[in-house]
């Protein structure tokens, strides 16, 4: 008789929401993952960063510092995503409870300001879009998410950006480059220094980030 009534009806609003959990459990695990390879590469980009400011090649230093900076961000971004998604998964936990309640699921404004939020990420951007087409059906969303214009990270980043990059030149440096902005002049980068080498390991290094952080 289930079955039957699977294939005359579709899934049960409990097989619903169980469904749901599931993809955000997917999506969650997709986060971890990003984060590992994010972590992964900034930390190449680090190294790289202390042995350009050995050889005081400050110019390049800067550069790469400057990913890190985006990397960062990224990852703040990635966190505070799959957080949102833990809250919306807490939220379908409730609804569960409430059905075996009232026998129907209840509209909720948290999964949808969740659901808003989460949209804008590029990573998750499709399933949430999904999700809440389904669950506007199942009348727990009010109505269909709108499109969000994504913010302009290299845009973000110039209004912040020289300040958090002496932090990561001083912090990588222990204090040798970047205080108070100013103190990268002290190392002139020398031109002999930088060669062929040092070039391609630099910009292998930005592709591979450049590549985490846009996909």
């Amino acid at each position: 008789m289930q079955s039957i009534n699977r294939f005359l009806y579709g899934p049960t609003a409990e097989e619903k929401v169980k469904a749901w959990q599931g993809k955000i459990r997917t999506e969650q695990r997709t986060l971890d993952r990003e984060m590992r390879q994010l972590d992964m590469a900034t930390n190449k980009v680090k190294a790289t960063v202390k042995q350009l400011a050995t050889k005081g090649d400050v110019k390049s230093a800067r550069i790469l510092a400057r990913e890190v900076v985006r990397s960062n961000k990224q990852k703040d971004r990635l966190s505070v995503s799959k957080a949102r998604l833990g809250s919306i998964n807490t939220q379908l936990s409730q609804q569960l409870a409430m059905f075996k309640i009232t026998g129907s699921l209840q509209k909720s404004t948290e999964i949808m300001k969740q659901a808003n939020a989460l949209v804008k990420l590029p990573q998750v951007s499709q399933t949430m879009r999904d999700m809440s087409m389904e669950m506007t059906k199942a009348g727990i969303l009010e109505e269909m998410m709108e499109d969000t214009l994504e913010m302009d990270e290299d845009e973000e980043l110039e209004e912040e950006a020289d300040g958090e990059v002496d932090k990561i030149l001083f912090d990588l440096t222990n204090g040798k480059l970047g205080e108070a902005g100013a103190v990268s002049d002290e190392l002139p980068a020398n031109p002999t220094l930088e060669d062929e080498e040092t070039e391609k390991t630099m910009e292998q290094y930005r592709q591979q980030l450049n590549g985490i952080l846009t996909s």
